[in-house]
């Protein structure tokens, strides 16, 4: 007799509204919720950018935002992103932006949980491991272009995870798929580093193994995901930039500046909440990589593990893509495993432990496999949009950047003064961007590509008061300083005769420069002795850019 499903299970919730729902209980339960999304200043920038789009109706190719590169070249790779940001905001403010950006990580690891699934039969392994994924990459939930990024890894796994099975012809789609991909996010690269992955481990498969057959399949796939990589390559071409968005990319990650000093391409201290789920899930991968070439000589799963591995481990922001990619694999590693252990010589309580778990499991994946309406996930996307979009919204589900981190409180008066010059970090120059732009223009902003390694070094330098800072900013000017209360520059302008304190609370202090400063700019600096005067505490400190403050932020995480 044919089981026929009780209509009410497609009403119910389901481990794959579980994965979509994960992201919200972790980002209000143990995060700062809608002010996590906002923990960045960019996002202010890229609005900006897509309201400039749409009112000039094209792309920009120069700076239109700063005062110290006005008129200079500027590739706004993220450009339809930022479109699409820019018209949100016109429909809801941040609220829609912050909203928008939750659901995009809500959908991300509820597809990879789909994925994860495919590769594991075992329910709760699946969810189990598509919850390390999903906190590991809470490092790096900030309402910017990157989520496409982590959005659209999943969707590339999928359809090579299909290649594999045999239906090739979902490669054909890959190269319109690269196109709104390149306009949307430069993370782009991350696909192509993905397809290369499956060509190398397909070509280390042919190189060991010792049967004819299976060593021309093995070239046949290494050649078909190389040929899908370089039709993909040429895709990306299709940008208002053409290659020279290519040339320009390859420009920036050569400069070791960035590298150096920007925190999201840094690596992660071990001491951070996010370590661990990093550290469990680099353990995982290595017991995967290790068994897909013992049991199947299957090299992808090594080739994608290591090579990802070195880039979580180079670079904060790549631990997000990492736990991604090597999920799948490690979920059907430990679900082999377990099987393994039923007919292993262990001892017997352990054979009916695992024989007992996969039972449960089985029967609770007979019935979760059933289609839903997804009612649950829907629901609550819904009151979470509501709730932040509230007016009398308060507390984690206020989008706002956070006071106590951002100068709100001095905003007011710098719009007193729209012809002033102002100078701030990078970090506040995105906030005044957003907050203050066309009225005022920037010194510096997170735009790290545009500004360049060398421009950037004396902006650190500056924060870091080396000895010339205040003939660097009279070069361009600057009448105007708004800073932390906790920068050594502050401290160091407190000394200075030539400016003025006009605003001071517990975030923010403002400085006006002195009316002689304007004729002495350019001698400055020798008058203050060389900086020997100086606190030798304050020439010491070193500025680290406050980019990605997911790094360092989250609590409880």
């Amino acid at each position: 007799m044919e089981y026929k499903t009780n209509p009410i299970v497609r009403f119910l919730p389901s481990l794959t509204d579980l994965a979509f729902l994960m992201p919200i209980v972790f980002l209000f339960a143990r995060m700062e919720g809608a002010k996590t999304m906002l923990g960045d200043g960019d996002t202010g920038w890229h609005i900006r950018t897509g309201e400039w789009i749409l009112a000039n109706g094209r792309v920009p190719h120069e700076d239109v935002f700063s005062y110290t590169k006005a008129g200079q070249p500027w590739f706004a790779w993220e450009w339809l992103w930022d479109v699409l940001a820019a018209w949100l905001y016109q429909h809801g403010g941040l609220a829609t932006v912050v909203t928008v950006s939750i659901v995009v990580i809500c959908l991300t690891f509820a597809l990879l949980f789909r994925l994860v699934r495919r590769h594991c039969e075992n329910p709760f392994v699946a969810i189990g491991v598509t919850f390390l994924a999903c906190t590991a990459s809470s490092i790096h939930w900030l309402a910017r272009p990157h989520l496409v990024t982590m959005l659209f890894t999943v969707i590339l796994l999928m359809v090579l995870d299909r290649a594999r099975e045999g239906r090739t012809r979902w490669l054909w789609a890959l190269p319109l798929f690269f196109v709104l991909w390149t306009n949307l996010h430069g993370g782009f690269l991350v696909g192509l580093i993905v397809l290369a992955g499956y060509a190398a481990g397909e070509l280390c498969r042919a190189l060991f193994t010792a049967n004819s057959e299976d060593r021309r399949a093995a070239l046949q796939s290494a050649m078909r995901y190389a040929v899908t990589a370089c039709a993909c390559a040429l895709a990306t071409i299709v940008n208002p930039y053409t290659y020279h968005l290519h040339a320009h990319i390859y420009q920036f990650f050569s400069e070791p500046y960035h590298v150096q000093n920007i925190a999201e391409f840094q690596s992660i201290s071990f001491h951070h909440p996010v370590a661990l789920y990093l550290e469990a899930m680099l353990l995982l991968g290595a017991f995967a990589a290790a068994w897909f070439v013992v049991k199947r000589r299957d090299f992808v799963p090594l080739v994608l593990m290591a090579g990802w591995a070195h880039m979580a481990l180079f670079a904060a922001r790549n631990i997000s893509l990492f736990a991604i990619v090597v999920a799948p694999f490690v979920a059907q590693a430990l679900y082999e495993m377990l099987c393994g252990l039923e007919q292993a010589q262990v001892a017997s309580w352990l054979r009916r432990a695992v024989r007992g778990f996969r039972a449960t499991a089985a029967e609770f994946g007979a019935t979760d496999r059933h289609w839903r309406l997804h009612l649950a996930s829907l629901a609550t996307a819904v009151v979470v949009a509501l709730l932040i979009a509230n007016p009398n919204a308060t507390g984690k589900l206020k989008p706002e950047y956070d006071p106590e981190r951002y100068p709100t409180k001095v905003l007011s008066l710098l719009r007193a003064d729209p012809g002033s010059r102002i100078f701030t970090d990078d970090e506040w120059g995105d906030y005044l961007l957003y907050q203050l732009y066309p009225g005022h223009k920037v010194f510096v902003d997170g735009r790290s590509d545009f500004y360049g390694q060398d421009f950037e070094q004396k902006y650190l330098d500056v924060m870091n008061v080396k000895y010339d800072w205040e003939q660097s900013l009279g070069r361009y000017n600057v009448d105007t300083i708004v800073l932390s209360t906790k920068t050594a520059l502050a401290s160091a302008i407190k000394q200075s005769g030539h400016w003025r304190t006009v605003y001071d609370d517990t975030v923010a202090v403002v400085f006006r420069a002195v009316p002689e400063r304007a004729a002495e700019s350019q001698q400055v600096s020798a008058g203050i002795s060389g900086g020997k005067e100086r606190d030798p505490e304050i020439t010491k400190a070193v500025h680290r850019d406050r980019k990605m403050v997911a790094v360092k932020q989250p609590k409880g995480v």
